[in-house]
């Protein structure tokens, strides 16, 4: 994984999507499954957002949640994310693609 540079960013302005194991604002960064448990979360899930130069701070297109099970471990949590993850990232490319993705600040709005 990497962070994408600004000049990137700026020729692609809200055109870079990533994809998060978590339901952020909640655990940006590294081991967000690990986070989530640490933390005691109940929920989690996958973000998919537009591409800022701040790390996972883009505005969100799509989420799922997850929940966290009792004897839940960062491979079975990562599993059923991953599971979410391959619905949303498509999910997020087809809106995008159909010109469905209208930005308003940080706000997403998905027309009809």
């Amino acid at each position: 994984m990497r962070i994408v540079t600004p000049a990137l960013i700026q020729m692609y302005p809200s055109k870079i999507f990533n994809i998060h194991p978590s339901l952020l604002p909640a655990f940006p960064g590294l081991d967000a499954q690990r986070q989530a448990l640490e933390w005691g979360a109940k929920v989690s899930g996958c973000t998919v957002h537009l591409v800022t130069e701040g790390v996972d701070e883009g505005p969100i297109i799509v989420q799922a949640a997850v929940p966290i099970l009792e004897g839940d471990t960062v491979e079975s949590l990562s599993a059923r994310i991953l599971e979410k993850e391959h619905e949303c990232y498509p999910q997020a490319l087809q809106l995008m693609a159909q010109k469905r993705v209208h930005l308003e600040g940080r706000k997403v709005h998905i027309l009809s």
